[in-house]
């Protein structure tokens, strides 16, 4: 795809957890599809009708097993981040249909025991899982995501 060719595409509407635990440290899973260390929070599509919120807590449980009754939602970001895939990836991703992912973000306190995470899905998103200080959150992010997650520990910091 020509760069112009996917200007033109659209952003695929997103959510994103910020995950936190007592101790203000951030859930981070590697993503199962990335032999390199590929750390990220866990985020997925909106389906049609449903509303963000529904989203995060619907891809938190997918991708955690963390349900509903063992978060706080505490806040979401103010407006939607959008970031844009490397242009390599584009066709690979979601068919060639959007050039990136335009997210709304919610920070969410964990109140259950670390035995309650189930990372293991029908659809394994992560192979594996920790908690992070949030400080060390930015780096250890794929580099096309990281301006999104300074974002969202811009727009969090103060609760985590």
């Amino acid at each position: 795809m020509t760069p112009e060719e996917i200007a033109a595409l659209p952003y695929r509407p997103c959510v994103g957890v910020m995950l936190c635990n007592a101790g203000g440290e951030v859930f981070v899973g590697q993503r199962s599809d990335m032999a390199e260390h590929a750390w990220q929070m866990p985020q997925g599509g909106i389906d049609p009708g449903e509303a963000p919120r529904e989203a995060a807590l619907r891809e938190l449980r997918e991708e955690t097993g963390v349900t509903p009754d063992l978060v706080t939602v505490e806040a979401e970001t103010e407006g939607w981040i959008a970031y844009d895939l490397p242009q390599d990836l584009v066709p690979r991703i979601w068919k060639g249909r959007f050039r990136g992912q335009e997210q709304k973000w919610f920070l969410m306190r964990f109140h259950g025991r670390d035995d309650q995470i189930d990372i293991a899905a029908e659809h394994e998103e992560f192979s594996a899982w920790r908690w992070l200080p949030v400080e060390e959150l930015e780096g250890a992010i794929v580099p096309f995501k990281r301006a999104v997650y300074a974002d969202v520990v811009a727009a969090f910091r103060e609760l985590v």
